[in-house]
């Protein structure tokens, strides 16, 4: 099972290589320092579990170093190799643990959905989503919490689920594959959800990186083959991130128990913020615009 999951990944990832190095070379881009250092810190944290778009486009945006238009195609790739590295990691290092049928399950199932939900982004006002999530999101870790300080019933031990909760795991994970096009992140609701299900939080990691590896092949290659990215940017932090993911998913293996559940929390924290401040934003300026489709973290 474990090799069936690897090789398709592994096929991708190094098509995705090809691609990208040989348009890199055609545009002689060198990687930008800047480039390399961003890379290195927000894939790390997404290895950890937060996330890199929301954090890269920020930063992006602060600095100015792409036109907003090309914010989004640019971070697509730009994260794509780390991301699918990361899943490649995450499953050798933990997928082989995980329950087989909710592990192939949520990766088909949030692939379905993120293919789904591309068309429909264009009638639902973004904000509404988003302020949705948020406050689920924030409801998630006050149950969490709860649960670390013993004050109400909860596992965290599991590396599966009865047949019950993996169903509702693979649905949710299709409705998670609808989210990313509207820039919701999987990582926070996927952790919090299996975590909260009883499952070792460090189990959800190849899930997690596994889906998000399927979303992101399609969409980076199709983005380097129109070249509308600022190759500098995207080769990059491809360079910083591969290496920063196989680290964080080194932490991640050792860490205990007990501070990745508090990390879990402060992780969904941080993308429930994230998540209302671009709500608050989306309606004051009455913006329905498709934003930056979110990979592993948002």
């Amino acid at each position: 099972m474990l090799i069936a999951l690897l090789i398709p990944i592994g096929l991708a990832t190094v098509g995705l290589t090809i691609m990208l190095f040989r348009a890199v070379i055609e545009r002689r881009a060198s990687p930008s320092l800047e480039g390399v250092i961003l890379g290195a810190i927000t894939n790390f944290f997404d290895a950890l579990g937060i996330g890199s778009f929301a954090p890269s486009t920020a930063w992006l945006k602060f600095r100015k170093l792409v036109p907003d238009r090309l914010i989004p195609p640019t971070l697509l790739v730009g994260h794509g190799l780390p991301t699918m590295a990361e899943a490649i990691i995450f499953l050798v290092l933990l997928g082989v643990i995980v329950d087989p049928m909710l592990l192939v399950g949520c990766m088909i199932s949030i692939l379905m959905g993120g293919l789904l939900g591309a068309p429909l982004v264009s009638r639902t006002r973004v904000w509404i989503i988003q302020l949705v999530v948020a406050i689920a999101l924030i409801v998630a870790a006050m149950a969490y919490a709860a649960t670390n300080l013993h004050m109400m019933p909860g596992g965290g031990t599991a590396s599966g689920l009865p047949m019950t909760l993996t169903i509702v795991a693979i649905v949710a994970n299709f409705i998670f594959g609808i989210l990313l096009n509207y820039g919701v992140g999987n990582y926070a609701p996927t952790l919090v959800m299996l975590s909260l299900m009883g499952m070792d939080p460090r189990l959800a990691f190849p899930i997690m990186a596994g889906g998000a590896s399927l979303v992101v092949a399609g969409g980076g290659a199709r983005h380097i083959a129109l070249r509308q990215i600022d190759f500098r940017i995207v080769i990059g932090m491809t360079i910083g991130g591969v290496p920063a993911v196989l680290i964080a998913a080194l932490i991640v293996k050792s860490m205990p128990i007990e501070t990745l559940r508090w990390l879990v929390i402060v992780v969904v924290l941080y993308a429930a913020a994230v998540m209302l401040r671009e709500a608050l934003l989306g309606r004051k300026e009455g913006a329905d615009e498709m934003p930056v489709p979110a990979v592993g973290a948002g």
